[in-house]
């Protein structure tokens, strides 16, 4: 059972064609994703408060739903939180929040339920609300006290804990300041999963690779980007120091809007390792390269469906399901032991290339699903799986003409 911890708040979104007016929506990242993993079947609670207005009921009916279970949530009759959004083609959708002395972002260190459920898994957490207090203490609180858990009635120890930052740079008034708490909760957590947004904002002067591998080296076994129409790529560190490079592609849908693509890509990530019975920190460090792929692309075909609706929409797992996954060819490579070679890894792979490489031949891809462009390739320590790419169409032989044979020289 996974337990999403952060903001619930009310989108407000003015839907494609209307000139005026707003349609209030459910949303805030840990609850889109909640709401993400109830509808593939998975057993979820929120853990949060909600208000007693008419948004917290619209919330309320959102969680009953979709399967969310409540046990967790308290109410208060402070405001809802609501969020405006601006959307444009092309662009990332932009926020207006209102969010003071409300009802979501107001709990406390001492709200905290004393323990979790004995079947809790997984712990998610993250978004905006880990910029507002007291509920960045309250939920820091309880992940630092999880992260150390050990009892009896769970052998693997702590539950698996799983952050997306989803930085929203409108609430963050000192940029050193956060990303010294970011960096205190990526130690905290064992999967991180981080937007190229995220990253350009955290570690501007790095690249994603070069970000993806700090990142890394401090503390998570699984460090997942995501990229958007470009697919995700995940480092997993194993117990022997070694480290795994997958890299999985996008489906290409009509696009409509893209709130809550990353939120669904997160809950379809974390439902397919409960689904799998990888949701635990020893199974979580033996995926192998398919299995990780699979994931990934999994949770890739969920986000590229919500893109394809109007505000946050996740899909069920059945409409998951019928976008084939492609066949994948599994060629896996592990680079050497200890975790300071991962740097060594990225010199290395700033090398020019040697004269002769050996290519791989691509999966073959069924016409659901259309991969991002594929990059030029990087000579690496680790062998990612070679993005799904469509059969070009054949074009026509030309017809040869036959060679004309020399006249014969006259004598």
């Amino acid at each position: 059972m996974i337990v999403c911890c952060g903001e619930a708040l009310i989108d407000l979104i003015r839907p494609t064609g209307l000139a005026e007016g707003f349609l209030p929506l459910p949303g805030g990242s840990p609850f889109n994703t909640a709401v993400a993993i109830g509808k593939l079947g998975v057993p979820v609670k929120y853990l949060g408060k909600l208000s007693t207005d008419f948004f917290g009921e619209i919330l309320a009916k959102r969680m009953r739903d979709n399967r969310i279970g409540e046990e967790l949530v308290s109410r208060t009759a402070l405001n809802s939180s609501l969020a405006f959004v601006k959307i444009e083609k092309n662009k990332e959708p932009q926020y207006i929040f209102y969010c003071e002395n409300t009802a979501d972002l107001s709990l406390k260190t001492d709200e905290l339920p004393a323990k979790l459920p004995a079947d809790t898994s997984c712990i998610l957490f993250g978004s905006f609300a880990m910029t507002i207090e007291p509920i960045a203490s309250a939920i820091e609180a309880l992940i630092l006290r999880e992260a150390t858990r050990k009892s009896a009635d769970q052998m693997d120890g702590a539950p698996v804990i799983s952050f997306d930052p989803n930085i929203r740079p409108v609430m963050i008034k000192n940029r050193d300041a956060y990303r010294e708490r970011f960096e205190k909760w990526i130690a905290a957590s064992t999967i991180a999963k981080i937007s190229m947004a995220d990253f350009e904002y955290i570690y501007p002067k790095m690249g994603l690779e070069q970000a993806m591998q700090k990142i890394l080296t401090m503390g998570p076994r699984l460090v997942i980007g995501t990229m958007g129409p470009k697919g995700s790529t995940a480092l997993l560190r194993r117990n022997d120091g070694s480290v795994l490079k997958v890299s999985a592609p996008s489906v290409d849908l009509p696009v409509v809007d893209t709130i809550g693509a990353g939120d669904t890509f997160h809950g379809a990530f974390l439902a397919w390792l409960e689904l799998k019975g990888k949701m635990s920190r020893s199974t979580l460090v033996g995926l192998n390269e398919a299995e990780l792929y699979n994931a990934l692309f999994f949770a890739n075909k969920a986000a590229s469906i919500v893109c394809s609706r109007q505000g946050a929409e996740p899909p069920t797992r059945r409409e998951v399901e019928s976008l084939k996954i492609p066949e994948q060819k599994v060629v896996e490579k592990k680079t050497a032991a200890k975790k300071p070679e991962i740097k060594a890894e990225a010199k290395q792979a700033a090398k020019p290339a040697p004269a002769k490489t050996s290519a791989v031949k691509p999966p073959a891809v069924k016409s659901a699903a259309k991969p991002a462009a594929k990059p030029a390739a990087k000579k690496t320590a680790v062998k990612e799986p070679a993005a799904a790419k469509p059969a070009a169409a054949k074009k026509p032989a030309a017809k040869s003409q036959p060679a004309k044979k020399p006249a014969p020289k006259k004598k």
